[in-house]
């Protein structure tokens, strides 16, 4: 077995588990409890937050006619990944095409972050999508595994944590990138998960809040030659926030085109766009976060 398959293989049973993390247990009166994958980043991953706080919100809206079209992150404090974590719902708002939440994620009785979630019944209008860029087919893209190859040691953040996410670069990732002596303006990633989602629609909308934060603070490294693992980087989410323009099936193919318009202060600002594999815009992101780079003397 290639160390690509050995990868690829040692990923199987985190799409699993991310369904598993993503049903989350009802506590009552709002509350509902979530767990960490059996493989966790030193601290909970901010997409992870993300995706459970949409799943709870999702729980208290019963009108299936509610899509989600928006939800805003921002985070207190890391999350600690060996402890489980509450989601408190508040209903701030329910009409007939309208519902609003705020949900507020705890450990211990402290806060670790708060998400504005909003859901509305669209209605027929004015559309247009802003074109997809021109890149190759997924298919014909190495796995993120096989970059690995070679640097698994440089990599430990990416080889060790889950990848419930199949992620294809269109371009070199940071860690070639930098071997090759390039800097890249942008990043554009096909996306899916691992495998089939239920059919209702909050898995999707989740499986692509999980996935969003993956990969789109990576503009802000790549414009100056940097990379994750070869550099010393500190980075952490401070806010994160998703639009959801049209209807997403997350276990098919989305190309997220991710680009970052302004660092300064050591915090890094990132913009991004999911697109279907037809070329429409499903939905856009947008995160701030502290990225500290420390050159090596």
């Amino acid at each position: 077995m290639t160390s690509a398959q050995s990868l690829l293989e040692a990923a199987k049973g985190d799409f699993q588990e991310l369904l598993s993390i993503l049903d989350l247990a009802e506590a009552g009166n709002g509350t509902f409890v979530g767990q960490h994958p059996s493989k966790a980043w030193a601290r909970t991953y901010g997409g992870q937050i993300v995706a459970q706080a949409t799943m709870a919100a999702a729980r208290t809206v019963p009108s299936p006619k509610l899509a989600l079209h928006s939800a805003q992150t921002h985070f207190i404090r890391g999350g600690d990944v060996s402890k489980p974590i509450e989601y408190h719902v508040a209903l701030l708002r329910d009409e007939r095409s309208i519902a609003n939440r705020q949900v507020t994620a705890t450990q211990d009785g402290a806060v670790v972050s708060i998400s504005l979630i909003a859901y509305q019944d669209g209605r027929p209008g004015l559309e247009h999508s802003a074109p997809m860029p021109s890149v190759p087919d997924p298919e014909t893209l190495p796995e993120i595994e096989e970059t690995f190859v070679g640097m698994e040691e440089e990599l430990t953040m990416f080889v060790t944590a889950p990848r419930p996410i199949d992620w294809r670069y269109t371009n070199k990732p940071s860690w070639l990138a930098k071997g090759a002596g390039e800097a890249l303006p942008h990043n554009r990633v096909w996306m899916k998960t691992r495998g089939e989602l239920p059919d209702d629609p909050r898995w999707h909308e989740a499986a692509l809040a999980y996935a969003s934060d993956t990969t789109i603070l990576d503009s802000i490294i790549t414009q100056h030659g940097l990379s994750w693992g070869l550099d010393r980087i500190i980075a952490a989410t401070l806010n994160h926030s998703l639009w959801f323009h049209r209807p997403v099936r997350f276990d098919q193919w989305h190309l997220y085109a991710t680009e970052s318009p302004a660092a300064a202060h050591s915090r890094g600002f990132s913009t991004g766009g999911f697109y279907s594999r037809d070329g429409e815009r499903v939905a856009s992101s947008a995160q701030e976060g502290v990225v500290i780079y420390r050159p090596r003397k």
